[in-house]
């Protein structure tokens, strides 16, 4: 686990930028604080930061083959380097280390660009082919590790962070407004666009090949979902537990302390409940919670975690949070290299925290709600089928008019169903793929043409070209490969790789294992939600291993009561942050529609909670990358202004 980053020449000339690679992989040194290396090839550099998991002696990057001719930068792990080890081996590959890395170079070796197909694991790497003067970089099949992107002139530039490209001289950042379009419309930079004006993220499953100044991108691999209807449920509950345990079994290989995220949701738990069968000491658990009000209470999932943690005996740990986030949010933000709307990061970040003081290793349930069906916004086409069987009438007339005065919160159960009440209700008539983007939009586009100042006329649709590429024949199958294709690899999976790398963290997440993968994308999406049960098979498969409590809980997402403390405690914060003369200053948006949602959500009218952040992530992430404010400094001016 580590960070990686480089510079190519495209013109073929060579120059020195040693010191640029030892600034990229200087600003990034939370991702690999063990070890430091630097490769200067024929017109490439590549550098690397190491966090040591695998082979801690020799391990060292960037690697090379036997004669030196390739050579490999690579962030991540590879689950099944082994196997892939003792092939290689008798095709007459000798290997240097130990390193789970090494395996592709002897990969690309024996099959060239298609080493892709025989690579199991969570990944960004960069690989020099000398003889051929020609630059790989690829990302694993849904994004796990991030890669960012650049053409610097007759440079390419790549990097695990954008704010190692940052570091090049004369770079000056400058807002994408097309970026930033996409970015409230959904509360996340979708790939591959940045906030950055000239930096890309490239995408999931990609490969980006540079040969003789030609730059090449290309999908390796796409998820595609081929229901199997031949087999029965019983079948499906006994190969998703064997396919979970062969991932959990395969992630736990490490040299150093490993432990696992705990919730007390189904995704945690039954991860926790696999690896207490393959360890001979009690499993390191770590779980975060609120005390603060109602609203923490709402959000508080400690007693379901603690269930879980004295059923399989863990060593188990937990913290709690306030919301006092004024020192967070510029350094965390400044860890993200771009806003999101999503108060997850925060979380995530604060128990990545508390567990590095005893592991460098963590499995997490991330991916679980994508691949086995577990949002609640799945089940609008089912609630839509049973409302439009209402009179027209009844709903236009009486029921529309009744949702659109409902008050709205998320804190509190009675709001929070005001609130899913509401949404469905005013979006039923909405043809699916609209109705959807009402379910996970942030603002709506109507509402950014009078929000933004720089409305982009020839703005793009991101979220419009992932249902378009999706290519499964159910309605739900399609929602399953719009989210993986969007928001897990751009909202989840990034969050969760900056805020653990950030404290030297290696996350793993086994629900997304290859094999769990196309389990999933075999499995009939009726049972993965049946009727009104999310996750139904999932349930199925650990029901007598965990808790029925634990199983059929409502779910809550792992965020923090944002909402109520954007009313309470950061109410100063917030209008600091978001004031008319701050607003007016930045010119980006207009100063009234940002004071509506503000009455509008301390008043119960609608909850918004995600726009709000959105708002206010967007404006610290600006005064500290647009205006050069340090994260520290940035600190001491707010609490300055809160005093």
């Amino acid at each position: 686990m580590c960070g990686i980053h480089g510079i190519l020449q495209l013109n073929g000339q060579q120059d020195n930028v040693t010191d640029i690679i030892k600034a990229m992989g200087n600003v990034t040194q939370h991702r690999g604080p063990d070890d430091e290396g630097i490769y200067v090839g024929n017109g490439i550099t590549i550098g690397q930061r190491r966090l040591s998991i695998i082979d801690l002696e020799t391990g060292h990057q960037p690697i090379c083959n036997e004669d030196e001719t390739i050579w490999l930068a690579c962030n991540g792990e590879i689950y099944n380097f082994q196997e892939q080890r003792e092939i290689l081996k008798n095709k007459g590959h000798k290997f240097r280390t130990g390193s789970d890395s090494e395996v592709i170079i002897h990969l690309y070796e024996e099959y060239g660009e298609d080493c892709l197909q025989h690579i199991s694991g969570m990944f960004a790497f960069a690989l020099w082919d000398e003889k051929q003067k020609k630059l790989l970089l690829a990302r694993d099949r849904l994004g796990i590790k991030p890669l960012y992107v650049c053409r610097d002139g007759n440079r390419f530039v790549f990097a695990s962070e954008a704010k190692s490209i940052l570091q090049l001289p004369g770079f000056s950042p400058q807002l994408n407004h097309q970026a930033l379009h996409q970015y409230l419309s959904l509360g996340y930079v979708p790939t591959p666009l940045s906030l950055f004006e000239g930096i890309d993220k490239l995408p999931a499953a990609s490969l980006t090949i540079i040969q003789n100044g030609t730059i090449t991108t290309k999908p390796y691999w796409q998820f595609q979902i081929q229901p199997d209807a031949a087999k029965s449920e019983n079948d499906w509950i006994e190969e998703t537990v064997e396919t979970l345990k062969q991932s959990v079994q395969s992630q736990m290989v490490s040299d150093v302390p490993l432990g696992a995220f705990l919730s007390g949701g189904i995704d945690s738990s039954a991860i926790v409940a696999l690896m207490s069968q393959f360890s001979d000491r009690p499993i390191k658990t770590y779980s975060i919670g609120f005390d603060t009000g109602k609203a923490g209470s709402f959000y508080n999932e400690l007693p379901y975690a603690k269930q879980v943690a004295d059923l399989f005996k863990t060593d188990h740990k937990e913290i709690l949070v306030r919301p006092d986030v004024i020192e967070l949010l510029p350094k965390l933000l400044w860890q993200m290299d771009e806003p999101m709307a999503d108060a997850a990061f925060i979380t995530t970040y604060l128990v990545a925290e508390f567990a590095r003081k005893d592991v460098t290793v963590i499995l997490s349930g991330a991916g679980g709600d994508e691949l086995f069906g577990g949002y609640r916004r799945y089940l609008g086409e089912y609630y839509s089928n049973v409302y439009n069987k209402l009179p027209s009438v009844l709903r236009k007339n009486l029921l529309a008019p009744i949702a659109s005065k409902l008050p709205s919160d998320r804190h509190s159960a009675l709001l929070n169903l005001s609130r899913y009440a509401r949404s469905f209700i005013l979006s039923s008539a909405l043809p699916p793929t609209e109705r959807y983007r009402n379910y996970v939009q942030v603002f709506s586009d109507d509402v950014l043409s009078d929000l933004m100042k720089n409305y982009p006329s020839d703005r793009s649709d991101l979220f419009l070209d992932a249902f378009s590429s999706a290519d499964a024949a159910g309605d739900l199958d399609k929602l399953f490969q719009v989210d993986c294709k969007t928001q897990l690899p751009d909202d989840i999976l990034m969050l969760t790789d900056k805020m653990t790398m950030a404290t030297s963290l290696e996350c793993r997440v086994p629900l997304l294992d290859d094999k769990v993968i196309a389990l999933a994308a075999n499995m009939p999406s009726g049972l993965k939600i049946k009727g009104r049960t999310l996750k139904y098979i999932l349930k199925k498969s650990f029901s007598g291993t965990l808790p029925d409590d634990i199983l059929y809980r409502k779910k809550r997402g792992f965020g923090a009561p944002m909402g109520s403390w954007l009313k309470k405690e950061l109410s100063p914060l917030m209008k600091s942050i978001l004031s008319e003369q701050s607003i007016k200053s930045r010119n980006v948006f207009n100063w009234q529609q940002i004071e509506q949602t503000m009455q509008a959500h301390e008043t119960n009218k609608a909850d918004h909670t995600d726009h709000l952040q959105a708002l206010l992530n967007f404006e610290i992430w600006a005064r500290m990358y647009l205006d050069g404010v340090s994260p520290t400094d940035l600190t001491d001016q707010l609490k300055q202004e809160l005093n």
